[in-house]
């Protein structure tokens, strides 16, 4: 099966990323054949959207199953939709770290987002915007 890792650099050593649409690389494994590919995110820079370019790239790639940081509301969206198994709240862990944890079927799959949209971005973002400011916070 492939998976997908948001990591902060090319190869299996490489620390996984906290977020998905601003990962700098995904790693796209296979995890039968204990092979992987680099690819870079082209959505790194994008000045918005960066989570739904992300998702479009992983689901491009043939992926059923992405694992990762932190995962907003438009880019698990379209995973979601897609089929593909999202794996959060990997923290401080090499991507090969991550993989084994995965085969081991030590990660928790995720059924909600697990960071919120930008403000004014993503679903709920502007109502949560004026909540925060009616509370002073």
């Amino acid at each position: 099966m492939r998976i997908g890792i948001c990591t902060l650099g090319p190869n299996l050593d490489s620390q996984v990323s906290p977020v998905f649409g601003r990962a700098p690389y995904f790693l796209i494994v296979d995890s039968e054949a204990e092979k992987f590919k680099a690819v870079s995110n082209s959505a790194f820079s994008a000045s918005q959207g960066a989570g739904v370019g992300a998702a479009q790239l992983i689901v491009s790639e043939g992926i059923k199953a992405v694992i990762c940081g932190n995962f907003g509301p438009n880019a698990f969206s379209v995973l979601k939709m897609s089929g593909i198994k999202i794996y959060p709240g990997i923290f401080g862990l090499t991507a090969r770290e991550a993989v084994n944890k995965y085969k081991k079927g030590e990660l928790k799959e995720a059924k909600i987002p697990t960071a919120p949209g930008h403000f004014g971005f993503g679903p709920g973002g502007k109502r949560f915007r004026r909540r925060f400011r009616r509370r002073g916070q």
